[in-house]
Parts: C-alpha cells; sequence; structure tokens
C-alpha cells in the first residue's frame, strides 16, 4: 500500500446495532470538528522547523521531512476540542504546527489537573501510538490550532515504504525512552536515598 492511499475518510462511521465499527483516527478527528486542510507534506518548510524542537523527529532532513509529510495530515482545530482523551487507545500521535493545547492528567479526587501547556514544536501523544497503551492524559485545545498527525497505520507503511527513514524515526524513539527511564531511575533514587535518611 503507498501513501497516496492514506486520506481523511468524508464522515464519520455507521454503527450497526449488531456490531460496533472502529472509527480511524481520521474519522474520530473530522467528528470532534477538526478539518482536514492537506497531507503534511504541502507544509514540508514549517513542519521541518517545528521537528527540529521536537527529540522524536530532530535530524530529519528537508527532504526527510517531505518523505514523511506524505504519510501525514494537517488539520485545523478550533479552541476547546478535547483531541486526545486520558485512558482511550493511542493509535495517533501529533505535531503541534501552531496554537495551545491544555494537557490534562486527572488526579486522585477524578478532576482534570494541568500537567503542561504545549505550544507549537510540541509532539503529543507519541509514546500511546507506539506501545498502544491507553492515553496518560487529555489534550484540549486552549485557542484555535493547527496539528499534524501521525497514525500508528501511517507509521507501519513508513516503515515499509521508507525503511530507512523508519528505522531512523525508531532509533531515536529507542533514545528517548532511554532518555526517560534514566531520568525516571534517578528520581527513584533520589526518592530512597531521602527516605533512608529521613
Amino acid at each position: 500500500m503507498e501513501a497516496s492511499t492514506i486520506r481523511p475518510p468524508a464522515g464519520p462511521a455507521t454503527v450497526r446495532p449488531e456490531t460496533v465499527i472502529r472509527q480511524t483516527p481520521h474519522e474520530r478527528l473530522s467528528a470532534l470538528g477538526l478539518r482536514p486542510i492537506g497531507r503534511a507534506s504541502e507544509f514540508a518548510d514549517d513542519i521541518h522547523g517545528l521537528m527540529a524542537k521536537t527529540p522524536l523527529f530532530s535530524g530529519l532532513d528537508i527532504e526527510e521531512t517531505r518523505k514523511l509529510g506524505a504519510f501525514m495530515y494537517v488539520y485545523e482545530a478550533p479552541a476547546g476540542v478535547t483531541i486526545i482523551s486520558e485512558g482511550e487507545s493511542g493509535d495517533f500521535m501529533m505535531l503541534l504546527m501552531s496554537g495551545m493545547v491544555d494537557v490534562l492528567r486527572r488526579n486522585r479526587y477524578n478532576f482534570p489537573s494541568r500537567i503542561a501547556v504545549a505550544h507549537s514544536g510540541h509532539a503529543l501523544g507519541e509514546m500511546s501510538m507506539f506501545d498502544g497503551e491507553p492515553r496518560f492524559a487529555s489534550c484540549v485545545t486552549l485557542e484555535p490550532s493547527r496539528i499534524a498527525v501521525l497514525t500508528r497505520d501511517a507509521m507501519l507503511l513508513v516503515l515499509h515504504d521508507e525503511p530507512r527513514l523508519g528505522s531512523k524515526i525508531l532509533l531515536k524513539l529507542v533514545q528517548l525512552l532511554s532518555d526517560r527511564l534514566r531520568q525516571t531511575s534517578a528520581k527513584l533514587v533520589s526518592y530512597l536515598e531521602a527516605s533512608r535518611e529521613a
């Protein structure tokens, strides 16, 4: 299957009473009111500058950005839309091109609590896209925003059709996970040392 076969469907899937049809990320995003405006390759110059700030994509040259962009779609989202919901299955990630996104996680009282505010250049949802685990937090647009979306299915196509590019991204992912594991381990050691001294 080629990248050209990936396109946002016209609308949400219908649900038959006897079966539940799982919607694609493109169908879900359209149902939320996001408007697809084209392939990310059409915005390659803008995206290339943003990707340099994103650990997962830093190091891609402009040609690699164009190749990856052929597998991604760009959407415009109004303010106040929950693009990613905590606990849902993760099958896409997004690169915030413009706007601001509130990153919220429910606390022990089940109340949404802000853990970050994402700005242009931030990647969101990449871990769940790769491992398929439930989303760690919710992402809500604070203002009209533009996002580039890479789905898990599209990433599999990148690995098949552009193996060098796919391998480069996977290597970056491994480095990113390793860095996060080291940071978590360092925090755990500090916590254990502090608890022994107390």
